[in-house]
Order: C-alpha cells, then sequence, then structure tokens
C-alpha cells in the first residue's frame, strides 16, 4: 500500500505536465480565433495544414512563457483542487483522523483540541518535531496528541512502526515512541531491539504482536488516509480544519492549536 502512494505521487506530477504540453498545443488547434484564423487562410490557399502546424510550433518556440504561465495556471488549479479535497476529507473522515481508537494517544486523552502527527521514525525532520510535540504537550494540558504511524523511508521504518504498534499493547507505546527518537541514529532492527529491551518490553511478545494482522491493517490504512488528505511525505499535521506539511517551530505550533481550539465545534 505504502509503495503504491509513493509511486502515484513519484509519477503524478510528470504525467500532469506531460498532458499539459500536449493541452497547450491542443489549444492552439481548437481554439476558435486561432483556428478560425488558420482556416480561413487554408480555404483561402494561403497556408496548407503543414504550414499551420509549423506555425503552432514556431509560435511556441517563440513564445514559451506560454508553456510556464500555463504550467503555472495548472498548479495553483491543482493546489487548490487537492486543498479543497483534503478540506473535504477531513468533514468526512474525522472519525478516522481524530478518533480512531487504534491510533496511540499522547496528552490528555479528553483534551479540547487534538493534533495528529504522520510521521516516520527514520525521518530527520519528524525527529526535530519530538521535542516541539512534547513541549507543546507539557505546555497545554488540554492538547491530545494522535500519532499516525507513515513509515515510508524503508524496511527499518516499517520493522520500527510495527514494534511501537506492539509496544502499545505492552502499555508502553509513548515511551517507546519518544526512545526511538531520542536515539538520534538511524532506527535500524538492531536499534529498534536495543531500545524495546531498555524500555522493559516483552521482546517475544512484541515480536509475536508486530505480526498481528490489525497492525499492517492500521499502517495500512494510515497510509490511505495520508494520501486521501494530500500528506505526501513526512511529518505531516492535522490539527482542526488545518493540514500542513513538514516541521515547524513551537510557536508556529502553538498558534495552529490555538486556532483550532477557537473554531466551533
Amino acid at each position: 500500500m505504502i509503495t503504491r502512494v509513493k509511486q502515484a505521487h513519484r509519477y503524478g506530477g510528470f504525467i500532469v505536465r506531460a498532458l499539459l504540453v500536449a493541452g497547450v498545443t491542443g489549444w492552439f488547434l481548437l481554439n476558435p480565433g486561432f483556428q478560425g484564423a488558420g482556416r480561413s487562410a487554408m480555404a483561402a490557399g494561403e497556408m496548407s495544414q503543414d504550414q499551420f502546424d509549423q506555425r503552432i510550433h514556431d509560435y511556441i518556440l517563440a513564445h514559451p512563457e506560454v508553456l510556464v504561465q500555463a504550467l503555472q495556471s495548472l498548479d495553483q488549479r491543482q493546489r487548490e483542487a487537492d486543498a479543497a479535497a483534503a478540506k473535504a476529507v477531513l468533514t468526512s473522515r474525522a472519525d478516522d483522523i481524530f478518533r480512531d481508537k487504534q491510533s496511540p494517544v499522547d496528552g490528555n486523552a479528553e483534551g479540547n483540541v487534538t493534533l495528529v502527527e504522520f510521521f516516520d521514525y527514520n525521518c530527520p525532520y519528524c525527529r526535530q518535531m519530538a521535542p516541539v510535540m512534547a513541549q507543546a504537550a507539557a505546555d497545554d494540558p488540554q492538547l491530545k496528541i494522535v500519532y499516525k504511524e507513515f513509515p515510508i523511508l524503508g524496511p527499518d521504518s516499517v520493522f520500527a512502526a510495527k514494534a511501537a504498534l506492539a509496544a502499545q499493547k505492552q502499555g508502553k507505546y509513548t515511551q517507546f515512541h519518544k526512545a526511538l527518537f531520542d536515539s538520534r541514529t538511524r532506527v535500524t532492527e538492531a536499534i529498534v531491539l536495543k531500545i524495546a529491551a531498555e524500555a522493559g518490553l516483552d521482546l517475544a511478545r512484541m515480536k509475536s504482536d508486530m505480526q498481528q494482522p490489525e497492525i499492517q491493517a492500521l499502517i495500512d490504512r494510515n497510509a490511505e488516509l495520508a494520501q486521501a488528505l494530500r500528506i505526501t511525505g513526512t511529518p505531516g499535521f492535522v490539527v482542526g480544519d488545518q493540514i500542513f506539511p513538514g516541521a515547524t517551530n513551537l510557536e508556529t505550533m502553538k498558534k495552529l492549536i490555538e486556532q483550532a481550539r477557537a473554531q466551533p465545534k
């Protein structure tokens, strides 16, 4: 599932731009004014079809900014469409995003505002955000944090995500989650097992729980939800009606949380 999400985003932009180039050329062919002038010239014997095609070719070469402007316009429209679609998902899938009972929770589970994070243990920007998240929770007793395991950086990340969700079954998710980020190194299978042992986890039980179908199902569900929200990398955050990608500072995070708290319920 995760591979399909990454591939879709990787090739989507290329395909859209290739179609745009064809579309801009098609516009010249279908534009009533341009087409009408061309047909009139061809009907009058002033221009052959080959000449008409060459005219389009020459115009685009002489005015390449037309393609640039069209690409910029398309990108803007695509961003607006993506934002609108993502906002619709926030409404239609609020329970999956904010209240999924299998997703690990930190902070105040009954808090009046919820901050959701999609993350990967091997993402350096997620590691950068870990102390920011911890401080935000410490400073705000009414903040609920929901963690969405989104391991997109390879097999080591998938192993770590499964181990963390297995740790949740032993009541040690938050402790294990923070220890993984505190390791300040690439989280490999060996590192995961070492940290799990240091955290007092039952390793035999953890390894067994990691194989449970519901753990893979939750990871797949998170990946599908991230795609629906147009979150293509890590970290990705959702709070209130805001979806924002990438790392930020504590001040900005607190402002977004307060904006969400002020929204009508």
